[in-house]
């Protein structure tokens, strides 16, 4: 037996120490949130380039396809963004034809939201992301299901802070 075989492998003993390590980057719930988010959402990006939608605009249209018409602060509680964040994604979508908005007639203070025809026949042409998302992921739908269910069970419980 040579003494370097005695020594502990470095790269083995680093590994552990970062696994012990509270601080250690790898061991952040919110490190591997912020690149796995990162990296769905570049997915989604060539996907939705040929609809004419970002990411954000196609979680508005995923919410005013479930529902049409929907105030502002409906949507907003939806999609749990700020009216500021909100607003300038509800202008583009007008302006490429997809969505109205106006006045409500039941409360002049609320803006109704409403898909158009256009925005509604988009939706045809959004039926097949999904299966391009599961594609590029690599991942069974049980699988993503569970990881959907357990970052729902994250929202959850970051909202009763």
């Amino acid at each position: 037996m040579n003494a370097r075989s005695a020594l502990p492998d470095t790269a083995d003993t680093t590994a552990a120490a970062a696994s012990d390590d509270l601080l250690a980057l790898e061991n952040q719930v919110c490190f591997a949130l912020a690149v796995a988010a990162r990296g769905v959402i570049g997915i989604y990006r060539p996907i939705l380039e040929p609809l004419g939608l970002t990411h954000p605009q196609y979680l508005v249209m995923l919410a005013l396809w479930q529902r049409s018409p929907r105030t502002v602060r409906d949507l907003g509680e939806a999609l749990q963004l700020e009216p500021a964040t909100l607003s300038p994604l509800l202008k583009r979508l007008e302006a490429q034809g997809y969505l109205t908005r106006e006045r409500s007639a039941r409360d002049e203070r609320a803006l109704d939201v409403a898909l158009t025809p256009a925005g509604q026949a988009l939706r045809e042409q959004a039926l097949t992301i999904p299966p391009q998302v599961v594609d590029r992921l690599g991942m069974s739908l049980d699988e993503l299901g569970s990881l959907r269910d357990r970052l729902t069970e994250v929202i959850e419980a970051v909202q009763h802070d």
